[in-house]
């Protein structure tokens, strides 16, 4: 149950920050105004709640896994909100991450 609660952290994670990040990105670079920006603060800001939630006690631990959520989850996003198509050296680099999350969350320890 705790895998699943923090996997769940991850995905929620990932849309916080990658959907502030757009935001920010979409009211800047597409002149989009200043509430668009301040959406993505927002979200930015909720990020940070939401990695204090996993259940794993190490900052370090959960922001290096995180990092490998992150590149997975953008994507995902690009694929989903922007209409990129990643070849398989993006879905070969996700791939990678997302084992260096499994490992650095999940393997065993004593």
């Amino acid at each position: 149950m705790t895998t699943v609660r923090s996997l769940i952290l991850f995905a929620l994670a990932a849309v916080a920050e990658i959907g502030g990040a757009w935001l920010v990105w979409q009211g800047v670079r597409e002149q989009r105004g200043l509430l668009w920006i301040a959406a993505g603060v927002l979200a930015l800001g909720a990020y940070g709640f939401v990695a204090a939630f996993q259940p794993d006690p190490h900052f370090g631990r959960i922001l290096a896994a995180y990092g490998g959520v992150f590149v997975a989850g953008s994507l995902l996003w690009g694929v989903l909100v922007d209409g990129f198509r990643p070849d398989r050296w993006d879905l070969s680099g996700a791939a990678i991450c997302l084992v260096g999350v499994a490992v650095i969350m999940y393997a065993p320890r004593a």
